[in-house]
């Protein structure tokens, strides 16, 4: 998969056309750059990239925006090509990086990506990285050399260079020489970056033991793994011929414009030779060298002139170095380098390409619409590739530059068809060469009619005052619009767009005429319910399509007194109950009659549904059985006696006090208040239970019922509870304190005290006889059983049952002899309406 990066830039060098009016012109106008990198040598149909989602367009859009390439130059839209159902960007041929790029650095193709539907344009940079798929190579396979035996150690002798078409660690890198025991190789890099091979000679030649030497030269590049060329070095020791030839200069460096005509001098070179006869007759000539530039120059034999042989193009080729070689008659061999660097002239004009252009354009495009675009392209140099675009005519566009030499014509403002159904402008190029070169190339653009305006009310929001339990179908407010349009596109309907009011689905409060725009309430409104609400007017024209605006309307309901106070605390009473159904108990309050003036009886609490000055209460005293004693707080409703209670008052008050509002008129509503006076609830029972008859009887027998099923069921809890430990006690056997009542009550050893079972949590009392078990009893007297007495509550619930009684007040049945060491004791453990005395 490709690399891929995306950069955003700003528009380029037209921005001094477009004013501060025209900032949104030039932000719409911003491009996209897309890049992708990819390796050489991919084959027909590899993906480069996802262009389209790259882009923002989802597979949805692609058939609406119909995405293409599209470039200035047909070469670089033979290489790649887009998928119109994807949008993925795939190859279209086979990518050499070498044949398209030569030995540049970098390389890349640039193309634009055009969508439409609105029409936009985008850059795409497609990187060719280079792999290592070249081998270096040597011009010739073969290289003869002539050196004397007499040459000296150190000697160098010049080899050329091989050539590798890869760049970066893919090229040259070096070079190595069989191993033998005359000479090495060493490498040397010239300005340029190129690297060439310099035989040296290390130790003394002699031609009669060995007359020539083959050896193998080796060229080596950086790939993973690496790539060599090899050639032949076949050298002939020779008799001597002590001096070579020398350049004047070892490096030559001359400049010729790209117009210079075929047949031109270039340079001049010159070698001489200290020897004399054949060996110092120096011929010239080039060595290794491309094809390329053996085509371009040639050298004569005998004077060193290098001429012209074809014509030079700067956009082609900028630099030419030339290997330039000088052999004397012996065969010894000095080498120079001629730098022939191509000076640019200004001999292209501006090419000016339509990509794209959108006629006719809607009279509705908004300013910053793209109507065309343009690609300009100039392959000078420097200033005389720098271009220029304007727009010369008169017409509402405006040219704006992108990166990678494209260009936007934009509307610069509103278009309207009234005045001008066409635009003729000029698009006029130039560069900044001397002298300038232009092109131009004019755009024709109609523009087509449609309803561009809109209805607009007079108002953005609208207010109305309506006062509630108005008549359903009143008038509620009148809303207008205007159209600038005419005819159907000017006249204007009125609908219900929507509002805040109401539940999904429930009918809107108001209605609007279509014609006139009056909104009528469909219902009567109720403040309590509804203070406020919103909806929206549509006012629509008649075009095609149809264009609408909105305004809002807010419905004020404004408040009336037609809600009375309502009571909560105490509530309504009895005495509203249907006949033959149960009254409702009615609320009571108790006040001690040690009460003094200020106790707070109670409160009255009341509520107003309504608003403002419609809710606001005060509470009145309007009746009472004792005037004097009450008083009523006039905005708190707090219910406080005015004086203290006295013993004169009655047992039973009553109190009416009266809730109003502040409307206008005022609605008011009363409290009845019931109160009696006892210290506590068990003295104003007796008080309750007399209203029996009244309305306050059902309440107060119900107290009453409470508290006596209350002492009932404590009285059965105690009853159930002393006779489950009777039965406890009778499973144990017959308890010895019962022995007392047989015909001899006591005992000669001594008294005995039982328990205290008073300590228990049994509130009873008891009287009993108790014998000491030492003796037998032969035969139980019982007594006559004595009345049963008849107990109060009081005496029922609060009888002393921990007492112990004297013996002066037991009563014995029968006589007993006199036993003056045996003390009587009586203990008790009967309940007390059972007591034995």
């Amino acid at each position: 998969m490709a690399v891929r990066r995306r950069q955003r830039r700003g528009p380029g060098g037209g921005r001094a056309l477009l004013g501060a009016v025209l900032l949104c012109v030039w932000w719409r106008a911003a491009a996209e750059r897309v890049r992708y990198a990819i390796p050489e040598e991919l084959g027909r149909g590899s993906l480069v990239g996802p262009l389209a989602r790259d882009l923002g367009l989802s597979a949805d859009e692609l058939p609406a925006r119909k995405l293409q390439v599209a470039s200035a130059g047909k070469k670089q839209l033979k290489y790649f090509s887009v998928n119109e159902e994807n949008g993925n960007l795939y190859v279209n041929e086979r990518l050499d990086r070498e044949e398209m790029c030569g030995e540049s650095a970098t390389c890349s193709v640039s193309f634009e990506a055009l969508v439409h539907n609105p029409l936009n344009v985008f850059h795409v940079e497609v990187d060719i990285q280079d792999v290592n798929d070249n081998t270096p190579r040597f011009l010739r396979n073969k290289f003869q050399l002539e050196i004397n035996e007499f040459t000296s150690p150190g000697a160098r002798f010049y080899l050329g260079m091989a050539e590798d078409p890869d760049v970066g660690s893919n090229s040259l890198q070096g070079y190595e020489l069989e191993a033998n025991g005359y000479f090495t190789v060493e490498v040397k890099e010239s300005q340029d970056g190129k690297k060439f091979a310099d035989l040296v000679l290390r130790h003394s030649l002699d031609r009669e033991s060995e007359p020539n030497l083959r050896l193998m030269l080796t060229a080596m590049d950086g790939g993973d793994p690496p790539r060599t060329g090899t050639a032949q070095l076949w050298i002939n020791v020779t008799d001597a011929n002590d001096n070579p030839p020398v350049f004047a200069q070892d490096r030559y460096r001359v400049s010729l414009r790209e117009d210079a005509p075929p047949g031109s001098i270039v340079l001049n070179v010159s070698a001489s030779d200290a020897d004399a006869g054949t060996n110092a007759h120096i011929t010239y000539g080039f060595g290794e060298m491309s094809a390329k530039e053996l085509q371009k120059f040639a050298v004569d034999a005998q004077r060193g002139m290098i001429t012209l042989q074809e014509s030079l193009d700067f956009e082609d080729t900028r630099t030419f170095s030339l290997a330039v070689e000088a052999t004397d008659g012996g065969g010894l061999v000095a080498h120079c380098k001629v730098e022939v660097e191509v000076l640019d002239v200004n001999d292209n004009p501006p090419e000016i390409t339509v990509l794209s252009l959108s006629s006719p354009v809607p009279e509705d495009a908004p300013s910053g619409t793209v109507v065309a675009l343009l690609n300009v392209r100039d392959p000078d140099s420097g200033e005389n590739g720098q271009v220029s675009c304007e727009l010369s005519g008169e017409a509402p566009l405006s040219i704006v530059a992108s990166p990678g030499g494209s260009y936007k014509v934009v509307t610069a403002s509103a278009l309207d068809r009234e005045q001008a159904a066409e635009h003729r402008v000029t698009v006029v190029a130039r560069d900044r060469g001397r002298p300038a070169l232009r092109s131009s190339a004019e755009l024709v653009l109609e523009v087509s009619d449609v309803n561009d305006n809109a209805p607009v009310f007079e108002e953005a929001a609208y207010s109305a005052y309506v006062a509630e339990n108005n008549a359903a179908g009143a008038l509620v407010l009148r809303v207008q619009a205007r159209d600038a349009d005419a005819g159907a596109n000017g006249r204007v309907s009125y609908w219900l767009a929507g509002g805040s009011a109401g539940a999904a689905g429930a009918a809107p409060p108001v209605s609007v005429e279509a014609r006139s725009g009056a909104l009528y309430a469909q219902r009567s409104f109720d403040y309590e319910r509804c203070r406020e609400f919103a909806v929206e007017v549509r006012a629509q024209d008649g075009g095609a399509p149809a264009r609408s605006s909105t305004a809002t309307v807010r419905v004020f309901v404004l408040d009336r007194n037609d809600n009375a106070p309502r009571v909560l605390w105490p509530a309504a009473g009895a005495g509203a109950a249907a006949p033959g159904e149960a009254a409702a108990a009615t609320p009571f309050e108790v006040v001690p009659r040690s009460a003094e003036a200020g106790y707070l009886v109670a409160k009255v609490v009341a509520v107003d549904a309504d608003a403002g000055r419609n809710a606001w209460l005060s509470y009145e005293l309007v009746q009472a059985s004792e005037p004097a004693l009450f008083r009523v707080g006039l905005h708190s409703g707090e219910v406080r006696t005015a004086r203290a209670v006295s013993e004169r008052d009655a047992a039973k008050q009553r109190v009416v006090a009266v809730v109003k509002d502040h409307g206008q008129p005022a609605l008011s509503a009363t409290a009845t208040l019931h109160v009696v006076l006892a210290e506590s609830l068990q003295e104003a029972l007796p008080e309750l239970s007399e209203r029996a008859a009244g309305a306050e009887a059902p309440a107060a027998e119900l107290q009453f019922y409470l508290v006596l099923a209350l002492a009932l069921l404590s009285a059965l809890l105690v009853l159930s509870v002393a006779l489950a430990v009777l039965a406890r006690l009778r499973r144990a056997g017959p308890p010895a304190v019962l022995r007392c009542l047989g015909a001899q009550r006591f005992s000669v050893a001594g008294a005995a005290f039982p328990a205290d079972f008073c300590e228990g949590t049994l509130p009873y009392s008891y009287n009993l006889c108790v014998a000491a078990p030492a003796r037998a009893v032969p035969e139980a007297a019982w007594p006559p059983p004595p009345p049963v007495p008849i107990l109060s509550a009081e005496e029922l619930l609060g009888g002393d049952s921990c007492e112990k009684p004297s013996l002066s007040g037991s009563a014995v049945v029968g006589e007993a002899p006199a036993v003056a060491d045996v003390p009587q004791v009586c203990k008790g453990w009967a309940p007390s309406f059972l007591r034995l005395s």
